[in-house]
């Protein structure tokens, strides 16, 4: 299932397919479509977890307007997901609180 039609990035070819890592699995996704688009079409519903009640988080608005879909990117945190262009060889993680995992639970 893939977004065929996104409210900011408007209608979008199909790119080839590109190599991205998903928290250190390996994932394939269209080039230019949204990080988020990527990963709903491989299941992935969970994008981050909040800091204070590490509650799962996910798509909610899909046009960049809330902060549901922030996750690493590339190293950077709060990257919004659902408006950021999918590219060869990059690296995603799902985001805690505004860490990676391995640092949210080293702070525990």
């Amino acid at each position: 299932m893939r977004i065929e039609e996104h409210p900011i990035l408007g209608e979008y070819k199909k790119g080839r397919m590109v190599h991205f890592t998903f928290d250190g699995a390996d994932y394939t996704g269209c080039e230019g479509e949204s990080i988020a688009a990527a990963l709903k079409a491989a299941g992935v519903m969970t994008h981050r977890y909040t800091s204070k009640n590490h509650k799962p988080r996910g798509i909610f608005c899909a046009i960049g307007r809330c902060t549901d879909c922030v996750m690493i990117v590339n190293g950077q945190p709060n990257v919004r997901t659902c408006i950021t262009p999918l590219a060869e060889g990059m690296t995603v993680q799902t985001q805690y609180g505004v860490q990676t995992k391995e640092d949210w639970e080293a702070a525990q």
